[in-house]
């Protein structure tokens, strides 16, 4: 009889060699931002898991292996990982491409080879991974908006659903201003790119409607981009939003209470009814498309100013990271979908009376890699 400790370790085995699947196919469509001079010089390395304590990931020319810590890949989200596995292609195109042998591990054509990659320098040694800088306190200033934020979406909790309306646009009227503040007064910023949802193969429309909500309203920018998807070990694509840390954090936080919100009701829609997976994509697009109509009211009801309210801002500093970042860019246009109007004006219903409030679980714990999958 196998016993449970066997067999746990079974499991683990056949994660890490799935994981070390992944990091093959998303070292390979990293190199997609490379001209063709550059792409043809590296040649894909050998991948490791290795148990490190004082390091993320790391680089060993003499044996053209990248090996990465494998309590990063075990224990955090797959966007983390591939920071981590960016930067140490780094040091490969650095070392194998650029020449970089008598450099400094990280010298000047170490950060070359970051800024052609796009990837991030500091990710090694004891750097946060992205997942945990995303979910840590804020800079002072930024934290107290934050904690501003989160009591109105506390407040937002309120049986009394005039009282959760109200707090709920006072919310999205504070996130307006702040980010009308940076605009105006701030010369330069970080920006930060993350996955929200998870990788999948195929996508749904309400997804497509859920990711314009985020650009149109939370001022982040979003990309649909490849990604491993670990429990079919294939390629998918995942949403990616770039933005300031705040802004990332509200946004993901946003995406991930609609998708629990749309669950929850269609569970109960549905419940008499035995509608099919299509007509839950009706429904769904509904309800995004419903509150969307409510905070475009919030806006024109309260005559929002530059100085007021949810506000559509171009940021230019933004717009210029995503153009760095994601130097080819491919429009794709879905094929026409049958739907049920009926069910679209119910979910529209619902998405009017939607009120964004705290009480969803944290989301970086919601996007670690678990044993179970498999």
């Amino acid at each position: 009889m196998v016993s449970e400790r066997h067999k746990t370790t079974n499991i683990q085995q056949a994660l890490e060699r799935r994981i070390l699947h992944g990091l093959a196919w998303e070292w390979k469509t990293a190199l997609w931002v490379l001209g063709p001079s550059h792409k043809s010089l590296m040649r894909m390395p050998l991948f490791s898991l290795r148990d490190m304590t004082k390091r993320l990931g790391c680089w060993s020319g003499d044996r053209r292996e990248i090996c990465l810590s494998r309590a990063l890949v075990l224990n955090h989200s797959w966007d983390a990982v591939r920071e981590v596995l960016l930067h140490e292609m780094a040091h490969q195109f650095a070392d194998e491409a650029l020449g970089a042998h008598h450099e400094p591990p990280h010298g000047p054509m170490f950060l070359r080879a970051c800024h052609l990659l796009k990837a991030n320098p500091r990710a090694s040694g004891r750097y946060r991974p992205l997942d945990e800088r995303l979910s840590r306190e804020l800079p002072s200033q930024e934290d107290k908006i934050m904690v501003r934020v989160k009591k109105l979406m506390a407040l937002a909790e309120s049986k009394n659903q005039h009282e959760a309306e109200l707090a709920m646009a006072k919310a999205h009227e504070l996130i307006g201003k702040y980010n009308l503040k940076l605009l105006t007064h701030s010369e330069d910023r970080d920006f930060t790119s993350v996955f929200v949802g998870k990788p999948a193969l195929r996508r749904f429309r309400e997804d497509y409607h859920l990711a314009r909500l985020l650009q149109d309203y939370y001022f982040v920018y979003g990309l649909w981009v490849p990604a491993y998807v670990l429990e079919k070990g294939k390629m998918g694509r995942v949403l990616e939003i770039s933005g300031t840390l705040q802004n990332t954090k509200i946004a993901s936080y946003i995406h991930e209470f609609v998708q629990h919100y749309v669950d929850g009701q269609w569970e109960t829609y549905n419940e008499d009814k035995a509608l099919n997976r299509y007509r839950k994509t009706d429904f769904a697009v509904g309800i995004i498309e419903g509150f969307r109509s409510k905070l475009k009211q919030q806006v024109q009801g309260k005559q929002v100013t530059e100085e007021r309210g949810l506000i559509k801002l171009e940021d230019p500093l933004l717009l210029a990271y995503a153009a760095y970042r994601y130097p080819h860019t491919t429009n794709f246009k879905r094929g026409g979908a049958s739907q049920d109007d009926d069910v679209l004006r119910d979910g529209m219903k619902v998405g009017r009376k939607m009120v964004i409030s705290k009480g969803i679980t944290e989301q970086a714990k919601s996007k670690r890699l678990l044993l179970e999958k498999l």
